[in-house]
């Protein structure tokens, strides 16, 4: 026979919606089979009915024909032949009909009494199953509503280990009630196959024996058949057997190993936290607002999907989608009165969600989980292997090294990150290809002993107290910008991209011909960082433009600071940490030792380093290909405008011409004495025409004088 479906008793403790749907599917089945059953057991009570009724037709059938001699028939009453016949047929029909009495037996004991048992017992054992399940099920998620409400802040010790001994007591209840009702149906499947062969082969092997005594060809062709069938069914009961045994076993050794994940906030010591996965699933609690202040917290199943975000409630098919969190931020946040919560953003930063865990170590599961995938290591043949060397890149950049020689060896590009970094980091440059490292002193690239600005000071708070004090001037802030009124960048610019980007810190510097500069820097600011133990980033996003890069605050949109894209002189990311990036530009504050101001500014970012500096070099090509066209359409239109002054010169040079050809011929014609015409007819001149004659003598004098 084919093999057996069943339910994985090993997934009981997580209580998946996937599991519940399989789970849903089996009660399904359970509830066809209740359906089909109770219609079989009334055909096979119909048959038993029927059986006992011609059981009982046919002894009194006998008892007609032996009682026939007694009866008085007014003609033919003395018939002996019919009489003896009459007993003989009542002498056949009594046999059958004690054959038939043990035929309803036979079906009762044979046919009745396996479906009746299978309808009774299995059938309401599931039933009855259900609802304990059910009721254990809503004790946990009181339960565990009532552990997500505990006060993060100084509790009532003994109120905490009831609410704690509560989540116990009924997860382990729940746990040990789902295992035993998914066993019961795993059973039911293969009493289903037993409950519908036995009966089907009790009443077979019964009529096989009621015809037996007459039937012997017939009774030798259904032995084997019916054989082959007993056979099965008692290989069918002994795998039940065997299977029932392997359940049991499986359900003891998931008590043993399940017993310290009851807990709703296990020893960290006991179960350490991963932080090189890139997928998870469980229930979290997700913060949705009802109004402008209120919000109301829901318990719903969350997985990744690849770079997205699902949910499931229970009793849906499937998950749906929560967001995006490729290149998205994730950190621990205080929210409320709650514990173990953190906010996910989007990576254009208008979408967030708040959710919070069960316990801290899964909430640092999350954190680290979201990360992982939101640098897109999940995409990698290895993943967790990248992670985990991610990870511990990571906690490498930010150690200061010990020494200047290690400082030196450490950031000395090699052939193939200098060939990489004049690809990526140096595109935007707008230096010559830089020297090697070794030609270079460490002090030339950064002066000693310079401050670092590990903080955006916004110029919000400083701009009402500053034009109080003067109406006109720019105050200028600590980058060197000013943080007067900028002009609107053109709402129809070509290049308009925005990265979610956290301000590491910013410090002048010498050199900016080389992006060892900014490696330098770098270094030093996270050396710093950690060694004074600073590790609070604030996040903006920056907009790259065809004018300038901005930094925006997220919350307000408040510009922070606004970098002109002419002032950007360098730009590169880190060769190990991709998300690190940093530029060099200069400042708008003036000369130091008859040199401009440089500046080299660090972020890390969601996304790849190299993107942005590639952005940053594409706005800075479109800027300079529209200053090229700017001027050469400049340039055009002048010509065009000179062309058009020689245009109009030269009608008017024309024009000139023109009117002193007709002035020369006006003159000679009234220069002409008056002579008679041929018919004898004199020419005499108009007034208009002598009038024009006059000018044009007057002209004529007029202009042999001025010659």
């Amino acid at each position: 026979m084919p093999g057996i479906d069943k339910l994985p008793i090993e997934e009981t403790l997580e209580d998946s919606p996937q599991t519940r749907s399989l789970l849903g599917v089996f009660e399904e089945d359970a509830a066809a089979m209740s359906s089909y059953f109770s219609q079989l057991f009334k055909a096979m009570q119909r048959i038993y009915d029927a059986q006992n009724e011609l059981s009982a037709a046919t002894h009194l059938t006998s008892k007609l024909l032996k009682d026939y001699e007694k009866q008085r028939f007014p003609l033919g009453g003395d018939d002996e032949v019919m009489s003896s016949t009459l007993q003989q047929f009542a002498k056949v029909i009594d046999e059958l009909s004690s054959c038939h009495a043990v035929l309803s037996t036979q079906l009762a004991d044979a046919m009745m009494f396996p479906i009746t048992q299978f309808k009774e017992r299995d059938l309401r054992e599931i039933l009855i199953l259900k609802e304990v399940f059910q009721i254990a099920s809503d004790d946990h998620d009181t339960a565990i509503n009532r552990y997500s409400r505990l006060s993060k802040r100084k509790e009532n010790e003994k109120v905490k280990n009831e609410v704690m001994e509560d989540v116990y007591t009924s997860r382990k209840k729940q746990h040990e009630t789902i295992m035993h009702y998914f066993a019961s149906l795993n059973m039911l499947q293969y009493k289903k196959k037993i409950a519908l062969l036995e009966p089907l082969l009790g009443y077979m092997q019964a009529q096989i024996s009621f015809f037996k005594l007459g039937s012997e060809n017939l009774t030798q062709q259904w032995e084997d058949f019916l054989t082959n069938i007993g056979t099965s069914v008692q290989n069918v009961r002994r795998e039940m057997d065997s299977d029932a045994e392997a359940m049991d076993q499986t359900i003891q050794d998931l008590k043993e190993a399940s017993d310290p994940l009851y807990m709703p906030d296990p020893d960290p010591n006991m179960v350490p936290v991963n932080r090189n996965l890139t997928r998870k699933a469980g229930y979290l609690n997700t913060r949705n607002k009802t109004g402008l202040v209120s919000s109301s917290w829901d318990r719903q199943y969350f997985f990744t999907q690849g770079g997205n975000l699902m949910s499931q409630s229970r009793g849906d098919v499937a998950g749906g989608l929560v967001m995006d969190i490729d290149n998205c931020s994730v950190m621990a946040v205080d929210c409320e009165d709650r514990r173990f919560c953190f906010q996910i953003t989007a990576f254009d930063g208008k979408k967030a969600a708040i959710l919070q865990a069960e316990s801290r170590k899964d909430c640092e599961e999350w954190i680290a989980t979201i990360n992982n995938i939101s640098k897109r290591i999940y995409l990698s043949e290895n993943p967790e292997e990248i992670a985990a060397r991610v990870n511990q890149s990571a906690l490498e950049a930010v150690t200061p090294s010990p020494s200047f020689q290690q400082r030196h060896e450490s950031f000395r590009p090699s052939t193939q990150g200098r060939a990489k970094a004049a690809r990526s980091g140096s595109q935007c440059s707008v230096g010559s290809e830089s020297p090697a490292l070794s030609s270079l002193s460490l002090d030339s690239l950064v002066a000693p002993d310079t401050p670092i600005q590990f903080d955006i000071i916004s110029p919000v708070s400083e701009e009402h107290t500053s034009q109080a004090k003067s109406g006109q001037g720019r105050r200028t802030n600590p980058f060197g910008e000013s943080g007067g009124p900028q002009s609107e960048e053109s709402e129809d610019s070509i290049l308009h991209q925005l990265f979610i980007v956290r301000f590491l810190g910013s410090m002048e510097v010498k050199a900016t011909e080389s992006s060892d500069v900014i490696y330098e820097t770098m270094r030093q600011i996270l050396a710093a960082r950690a060694i004074h133990n600073i590790f609070r980033m604030t996040e903006s996003h920056l907009l790259v433009t065809c004018e300038c890069l901005k930094l925006i605050d997220p919350q307000t949109q408040v510009t922070r600071l606004r970098f002109s894209l002419s002032s950007v002189v360098l730009c590169a990311s880190h060769q190990e940490n991709k998300r690190l990036f940093g530029f060099v530009l200069q400042t708008a504050g003036g000369r130091v030792d008859g040199r401009p101001v440089t500046v080299c500014y660090v972020f890390e970012s969601n996304n790849d380093g190299e993107k942005i500096c590639d952005s940053v070099g594409l706005a800075k090509q479109i800027a300079l290909h529209s200053e090229m066209d700017r001027k050469a359409s400049q340039k055009q239109r002048e010509l065009d405008k000179a062309k058009e002054k020689q245009q109009e010169e030269l009608h008017k040079q024309k024009q000139i011409e023109k009117d002193l050809e007709e002035q020369s011929r006006l003159i000679a014609a009234s220069s002409r004495p008056n002579q008679p015409a041929a018919d004898g007819q004199i020419l005499v001149l108009s007034n208009s025409q002598s009038e024009d004659s006059d000018v044009g003598d007057e002209g004529q004098k007029k202009g042999e004088s001025e010659a």
